[in-house]
């Protein structure tokens, strides 16, 4: 298996850990960055594991779901008071956890369907990495 990665920098979302006992419980916001590591066993024509020219779904998933967004847990008790309090001011985002580790696994699972789908199943996500704020990271790498 060969690998290559791509990093998108800087990418602005909110969050909040309703169930925690510190300040992580108000919603704030980080300088997130995703890093994505492909595989494969094969090369394209090019010799390319995938062609970073040709990734503008993943882009395009970010700027849809992540980008400017508040990721809530699903479970939040407060998710309707707060969203219902002004809709008009949300990009919301709903996940089973809004953790930098529950991120990891959840984009890990939505790029590896996108990228095999593209490439018709010739190459495929390898790991995750999501950093927030340049300063807490979690990688997320299934066991095969």
């Amino acid at each position: 298996m060969i690998t290559c990665r791509k990093t998108y920098l800087d990418i602005p979302f909110g969050h909040r850990q309703p169930f925690h006992d510190g300040h992580c419980k108000f919603i704030h916001g980080h300088n997130w960055s995703i890093t994505v590591t492909f595989g494969c066993d094969e090369r394209d024509i090019n010799g390319f594991v995938v062609d970073y020219g040709k990734l503008g779904f993943l882009k395009q998933w970010i700027d849809e779901n992540l980008d400017h967004a508040c990721v809530f847990r699903k479970d939040d008790p407060l998710l309707d008071t707060l969203v219902n309090a002004a809709p008009e001011a949300w990009k919301v985002f709903l996940v089973d956890d809004c953790s930098n580790e529950g991120l990891a696994v959840l984009v890990f699972e939505e790029f590896d369907k996108l990228v095999r789908a593209e490439t018709n199943g010739r190459a495929w996500v390898t790991e995750v990495e999501i950093e927030e704020d340049s300063k807490n990271s979690a990688k997320y790498a299934p066991k095969f």
